[in-house]
């Protein structure tokens, strides 16, 4: 992927470009994040019922399915500078719109709109690392997954303690992440200015036979979709899950930001782990029963050993970075790669949206979280089975007829 023009010379104005990578990857997660230690409060306040909050954590799958497909074309028409910051523009409005929203309707909308944002961000920030920075990738991707953890983690602690010191409770407390946001179009908008749009030319992908034919590209998918899975539920629902157990709400909300820092931590060995590595399949076993000891503890004994079950649950997000690891690692063309990603994410939110809102329709039609955790469980196989496919040695080039 080229620019229209050749690339400026960036030393002198590289502090911006790093000012904005850093804010933006700050911003893609808590919008989200922030909503599943305060759903009770949004529920009550809105008048809707756990049916209606499994549509609510639903919707970053939804939307980052829906919204990144167009990413791209919205680059190639505007430019990827400008298409960034775009998307901050539509994540800063719609969140801070929408907290103060007191029709649920409404309340969605904007949340749409945010996830939007959010959705083209996800896809065109990893361009825009590689069109302004091509000597160290690797670096800023670290950087880039590092801080989508933080994000994460830092919108899932506060979202509590700040509904309980500001004077908007809940509702200020989802604003605030509106106004960081705001923070993080100014240096995109910089960026515009100095350097131009930054319009993408270059030649369309190349098509090869469907990786339907691949059983280690679909073993991928499903790996990346059923971590996805089980990811955007915790998110949505473990603070609930927790609260309902019999943990207070503040406690709750820290538990889910535990959770999320993991993927801190794992961000920064996975990719590394996954290149030295050959058979990875016992890490995967590994983290299939992390995920099934964490959701017994959910279910059995929630406040008994509360940090215990959430510690367990988060060693085993390091499924995440070992997906995005090991669409590289298990191809070598770059086309392949390109496909297998857009392949692997496409399931993946797919999945992501499915989950949050089977787990919010069973819990609102039976009052009990024992028929979502045994699904859960249920999926975690299903990822382990899938992840020891995917992990095996071997490539997917090798079950393509054209790269043989």
């Amino acid at each position: 992927m080229t620019t229209g023009r050749a690339a400026p010379a960036f030393a002198n104005r590289a502090w911006l470009a790093v000012t904005a990578v850093v804010l933006i990857s700050v911003n893609l997660r808590p919008g989200a994040t922030g909503i599943g230690p305060l759903l009770s409060e949004i529920l009550a306040a809105l008048g809707q019922d756990s049916t209606w909050g499994g549509v609510l954590t639903a919707l970053p799958g939804v939307c980052f399915a829906a919204f990144g497909a167009f990413a791209v074309s919205l680059a190639l028409r505007v430019g990827l500078n400008r298409a960034l910051w775009l998307a901050m523009v539509a994540l800063a409005s719609g969140l801070i719109a929408r907290a103060f929203m007191t029709d649920a309707g409404a309340f969605l909308a904007f949340t749409v709109l945010a996830y939007a944002g959010i959705a083209v961000g996800n896809v065109l920030l990893p361009a825009f690392i590689k069109r302004r920075f091509p000597g160290r990738v690797p670096l800023f991707m670290t950087v880039y997954s590092v801080l989508l953890a933080v994000g994460a983690t830092l919108a899932s602690a506060l979202a509590v303690p700040m509904a309980q010191v500001l004077p908007g409770g809940w509702r200020d407390s989802l604003a605030l992440w509106g106004v960081v946001a705001v923070v993080a179009v100014v240096p995109m908008v910089a960026v515009a200015v100095t350097e131009g749009s930054a319009r993408i030319v270059g030649p369309r992908p190349a098509r090869g036979p469907s990786l339907l034919r691949s059983r280690k590209a679909i073993a991928l998918g499903v790996f990346f979709g059923i971590q996805s899975l089980q990811a955007y539920t915790q998110f949505g629902w473990a603070a609930q899950m927790f609260r309902d157990g019999g943990v207070d709400a503040t406690t709750a909300g820290l538990l889910v930001s535990f959770i999320a820092s993991f993927g801190i931590v794992t961000g920064l060995f996975m990719a590394t782990l996954v290149d030295r590595v050959r058979d990875l399949r016992g890490i995967v076993v590994v983290m299939g029963v992390l995920l099934v000891v964490g959701y017994l503890g959910l279910l059995y004994a929630p406040a008994a050993l509360p940090w215990l079950w959430a510690g367990s649950l988060g060693l085993s997000g390091a499924a995440f970075p070992m997906a995005l690891a090991l669409v590289t690692a298990r191809s070598r063309d770059p086309h392949v790669t390109a496909r297998l990603s857009g392949f692997g994410q496409t399931i993946g939110y797919a999945l992501a949206a499915l989950g949050p809102l089977l787990v919010g329709v069973i819990h609102g039609q039976t009052g009990s979280w024992t028929l979502p955790l045994w699904l859960l469980i249920g999926t975690s196989v299903i990822m382990v089975v899938a992840g020891i496919i995917a992990s095996a040695p071997g490539h997917v080039d090798d079950d393509l007829p054209a790269s043989k």
